[in-house]
């Protein structure tokens, strides 16, 4: 029995699990990673701070893999997913030249603003599939340049090195050597072109980064090198795959069909829909990207950004204290038949699609002498399905028919109460795998493929397989119209605004 060893770099922590090739988890570790809230919507965090959680997880799971009796030479490959729009600046010698910048920053709405202003926005979608937004790295470079002018010479000259999570990883785990990145991750940059599966100097110029250095673009399933993860493993072992987070999860889900369709439901939620071989561009709203992709075969997908979503039941929890964790969210908005008149609107990042409302700023509306925290926990609660059901309609939209069924993965999806809502208010079958991890097993199962440990056959099968709970609509009938009533409830406030 060969093993893989995958990594899930994500925004608040570090995992490293290792899979046997039945889709088997043998040992899960995790390390924790701080965030770094600044004035003015900054979110940054520690570039070492990074590697060092990576690490320490990956050492983690390999002290439990030799404790149950294996051997580090049954790890035949390794597979790495990570948060995605998140990404630094370094110099020719490895050293940072910015933090790293994380996907929920909003630093560069004014940038944002001008680009809009200026008339770029469907050329920018055209090439890049993307809306300009703070979401997507680019114009969050452009903030970097234009406030620092040391940087911007050092651009011009091409001394400064532009790597996602991933990139920035890989850079370390190969001693410095191997500076690539896939598919998936440079398709959320602002800098890479969906047609032609490269950089795009048009891109590159409109967002006054001329100069900047690109890594190397190559499928998700590909050799990137290999590492002994800082001695950590007796054994260099091939690195053979790297994926966005949410790409990673759409694979381990099993979404391989054109119109299949996956929610994941982490800090934010990223609604992801495969087109196959064929890009569709969106006219409600979604953004275009790469799903998944192999040495002969490249995905496309409509994905819906949702910018909030556990991060709602964070904020409860460390800001206001109404919460000690997430089962007490659940308990707590269970305690009240529903949330009366109070309407949240979870925009502390903005609004993502389909309403792109990027300065938009978070609401509690409704609110009377009668509402009590549970009334507002319910809520908060509320607003993901109802965020949800924006996506998928857009998506049902663009597609020219309903979906018939929707995977979903991440921590939200230990709340009962939120898949009921979404189960009745979108008509449609939910299904939770049982195994949570989707991102890291995507990503083993891509690193198994390349590895050929396993064939694309045998992924379908173990992904069909795959245990999982469902939540059908139809079996609630007659008791959605209140959840229903309370959307259209939603929909006032967001067009409010």
């Amino acid at each position: 029995m060969q093993y893989a060893l995958a990594i899930d770099q994500g925004t608040s922590g570090s995992k490293a699990l290792v899979f046997d090739s039945q889709g088997n988890t043998i040992v899960h570790a995790t390390a924790p990673l701080r965030s770094f809230y600044r004035d003015e919507g900054f979110v940054e965090q520690d570039p070492q701070e990074i590697v060092d959680s990576v690490l320490q997880a990956v050492s983690l799971a390999m002290d439990r893999f030799l404790d149950l009796g294996y051997a580090q030479a049954q790890i035949a490959t390794v597979g790495i997913s990570n948060q995605r729009e998140s990404f630094l600046l370094w110099d020719r010698m490895g050293n940072p030249l910015s933090p790293v910048v994380v996907w929920q920053c909003k630093r560069s709405l004014a940038i944002c603003r001008r680009m809009e202003a200026d008339g770029l926005g469907p050329a920018v979608s055209d090439a890049s599939g993307l809306r300009i937004d703070p979401y997507f790295s680019g114009t969050k470079v452009t903030w970097l340049l234009e406030h620092d002018a040391s940087l911007q010479a050092a651009c011009r000259s091409g001394e400064v090195y532009f790597g996602t999570i991933d990139t920035w990883l890989l850079y370390n785990l190969t001693n410095r050597e191997v500076y690539k990145t896939d598919y998936s991750n440079a398709s959320r940059t602002l800098f890479f072109n969906l047609d032609t599966l490269t950089w795009d100097e048009t891109l590159v110029k409109m967002l006054g980064a001329e100069g900047l250095r690109l890594p190397e673009v190559y499928p998700s399933a590909h050799t990137y090198g290999h590492s002994t993860f800082g001695g950590i493993l007796a054994k260099a072992v091939p690195i053979n795959s790297m994926i966005g987070d949410s790409h990673s999860a759409c694979f381990g889900e099993g979404c391989f069909a054109p119109g299949t369709i996956k929610a994941t439901m982490g800090t934010g939620s990223s609604v992801m829909m495969n087109t196959g071989s064929t890009r569709i561009r969106s006219k409600h709203g979604m953004v275009s990207t790469i799903c998944w992709s192999t040495s002969d075969r490249v995905d496309y997908a409509l994905e819906g950004v949702i910018v909030s979503c556990g991060s709602t039941v964070n904020w409860f929890q460390d800001q206001l204290g109404l919460v000690a964790d997430g089962a007490d969210f659940d308990a707590l908005a269970a305690s009240v038949p529903d949330s009366g008149n109070v309407v949240f609107l979870p925009a502390f990042s903005g609004l993502g699609g389909p309403h792109w409302q990027m300065d938009r700023q978070a609401e509690i509306v409704g609110i009377t002498f009668g509402t009590t925290k549970a009334h507002m926990v319910r809520a908060a609660l509320e607003s993901y399905p109802f965020q949800l059901k924006d996506v998928v309609s857009a998506m049902e939209q663009d597609i020219g028919r309903a979906v018939e069924w929707i995977k979903a993965d991440g921590g939200m999806t230990k709340s009962r109460l939120t898949m009921r809502y979404i189960a009745d208010l979108l008509e449609t079958e939910l299904i939770i795998d049982k195994r949570k991890e989707a991102s890291a097993f995507g990503t083993a199962l891509l690193a198994f493929l390349q590895q050929k440990v396993l064939s694309f056959s045998q992924i379908e099968r173990l992904c069909a397989e795959s245990p999982h709970d469902t939540y059908d609509f139809a079996d609630n009938l007659g008791k959605s119209g209140y959840i229903k009533d309370k959307y259209h409830r939603w929909l006032e406030v967001v067009k409010k605004g």
